[in-house]
């Protein structure tokens, strides 16, 4: 297992934290917009389930179910953004970029998927399609809203991994929102 500066496991602070804190430091000027939209890749091997006291190893680590559980949080994270920001013209959707040729897929899979710019469909086509104007808190797979796991539905477990995420960024929150 690896580890950033911060002390966070990798995976979780790069697939998760990383959109949940970027996000949240654009959300003053996306709510100022005419309309905004937020788009989170996740996969659609995100875990059916969650651990709370084990989201960055604390327990055990697997590489694996490291990638799947970050890509849980992105789809939790999509769904509870959405529920926040309903009140302003600003959708948030997440996707299954579909299985594509890269590093960790070959690494870890051994496996070949579709090129790259097949896997950019999706975000694109969620960043700026005329066809899902006001459709937000969906979970997409080519280019259609499809469904996640079970879990991913549950607010109270939404609002349980969007307190701890808050509490992880609170000491680089503090620092960059006094810049």
């Amino acid at each position: 297992m690896k580890k950033t500066e911060d002390g966070l496991e990798t995976t979780f602070a790069v697939n998760h934290m990383a959109p949940f804190i970027v996000t949240n430091l654009l959300l003053p000027l996306l709510k100022k917009s005419e309309e905004a939209r937020i788009v989170t890749v996740s996969s659609m091997i995100h875990a059916g389930s969650i651990e709370f006291d084990n989201l960055q190893g604390e327990k055990y680590f697997d590489g694996g179910y490291a990638y799947s559980l970050s890509k849980l949080c992105n789809v939790l994270f999509t769904y509870k953004i959405a529920r926040e920001i309903e009140s302003f013209n600003i959708t948030a959707n997440c996707l299954h970029p579909g299985v594509i040729n890269t590093k960790l897929l070959r690494a870890g899979w051994g496996g070949m998927g579709a090129p790259a710019s097949s896997g950019a469909e999706t975000s694109v086509f969620l960043a700026s399609s005329a066809d899902i104007i006001g459709v937000t808190g969906k979970y997409f797979a080519n280019k259609k809203a499809s469904k996640s796991k079970p879990i991913t539905y549950a607010p109270e477990t939404q609002d349980k991994l969007w307190e701890i995420s808050e509490k992880l960024w609170r000491t680089p929150h503090e620092v960059l929102s006094q810049l």
